[in-house]
C-alpha cells in the first residue's frame, strides 16, 4: 500500500475518535492526533485496535508508543504491513 492509500483508510479509522472533523480533509503526516484533531489518550487505543483489525496487523507498544500524528501512524502501519508480507513469502 502507498502512503496515499493508508492515509485515505486512516481517515476513516480517526473520523469516529476526533471532535475536529472538518480537519480530517486536510491531514498531513505532521498532523497531531492529540493537538490537532482533539482525539483523547483514551480513544488512541481504539485506534490502534481498528488499525490492526482494519490491516491485520499487530502494533506492539513500543510501535504504538511512536503514533503520535498522522506520518508517524502511517509509518508503523507501513512498516506492520511489510513485516507480515515478508513472513508470507
Amino acid at each position: 500500500m502507498t502512503r496515499a492509500e493508508i492515509l485515505n483508510e486512516l481517515k476513516k479509522v480517526f473520523a469516529p475518535y476526533t471532535t475536529n472533523k472538518e480537519l480530517l480533509n486536510s491531514i498531513n503526516d505532521d498532523t497531531d492526533l492529540i493537538r490537532d484533531l482533539k482525539i483523547n489518550s483514551a480513544n488512541l487505543v481504539d485506534i490502534i485496535i481498528d488499525a490492526e483489525t482494519k490491516y491485520n496487523i499487530e502494533i506492539d507498544f513500543d510501535a504504538a508508543d511512536k503514533m503520535i500524528n498522522v506520518g508517524s501512524c502511517i509509518d508503523v502501519i507501513s512498516e506492520k504491513i511489510n513485516q507480515k508480507n515478508v513472513e508470507y513469502r
